[in-house]
């Protein structure tokens, strides 16, 4: 099945690539329009990104974009509790693609604190999330195979039941089928945004998506939260 033949509600909107360059190039130009249009109106932008493969050549084409990234801001969408040059960061992964080229300017609020667990740190993690815009400019969000986004797992049922239900900013999440704890920002925050959007590319997750439309279920496909609100999906095979 195709993703436009799948049934998609009226509040999702759906753009489909023939390849993963020409969404590339499309979602590009479509974040760098909305930060200069967040730049033109208040003189600063903020955007949530998250880490993964598929976003790799996406950051390396905003890298490059002739805008004044030294009144932009970049934080993490979620990350993995491990210090910035270990191999399975987010904060690294970002550093290493997007904060190069033009946008080595802008300033990244990471969620990572050493010498802290990730439980611990929710705190001083929330306060420097106070330093974003509210509402953020945009939120890049991926997808697993098991359905989660953000670290928003359904093998960590408690954490995220506890992350559906809170008020804050971020919370730690502790997911078995993963290595390491979190940091993940929590539905009210990701939603405390002008425009979401979910970044996947291949077939498992077009499946994955399909699955997540029709069983509706928070605890067990994480996704399905942000299907139900307004979300634009840019989808490659």
């Amino acid at each position: 099945m195709k993703i436009s033949e799948m049934k998609i509600p009226e509040h999702i909107t759906l753009c489909e690539f023939e390849s993963r360059e020409a969404l590339t190039d499309s979602l590009c130009e479509l974040i760098k329009t909305r930060i200069q249009n967040s730049l033109n109106q208040s003189g600063r932008a903020s955007i949530a990104v998250s880490g993964g493969s598929t976003p790799i050549p996406l950051f390396r084409q905003l890298s490059q974009a002739p805008l004044d990234w030294s009144a932009v801001t970049i934080t993490l969408a979620d990350d993995r509790w491990v210090s910035p040059d270990h191999q399975d960061s987010n904060e690294r992964l970002v550093k290493e693609n997007l904060l190069q080229n033009q946008a080595s300017a802008s300033r990244l609020i990471g969620l990572w604190q050493e010498n802290i667990s990730a439980k611990e740190a929710e705190a001083s993690c929330n306060q420097r999330l106070a330093e974003l815009d509210d509402p953020l400019n945009t939120v890049i969000l991926g997808m697993g195979n098991d359905g989660h986004t953000a670290s928003l797992f359904p093998c960590a049922k408690a954490d995220l039941r506890a992350a559906l239900a809170s008020n804050k900013d971020c919370a730690a999440t502790h997911p078995a089928s993963a290595p390491h704890a979190r940091m993940t920002l929590t539905p009210k925050r990701l939603f405390n945004s002008d425009l979401r959007i979910l970044h996947i590319c291949g077939q498992d997750k077009l499946d994955v998506l399909k699955k997540a439309l029709k069983e509706n279920d928070l605890q067990t496909m994480p996704i399905s939260i942000f299907l139900q609100r307004p979300l634009t999906i840019y989808w490659a095979p």
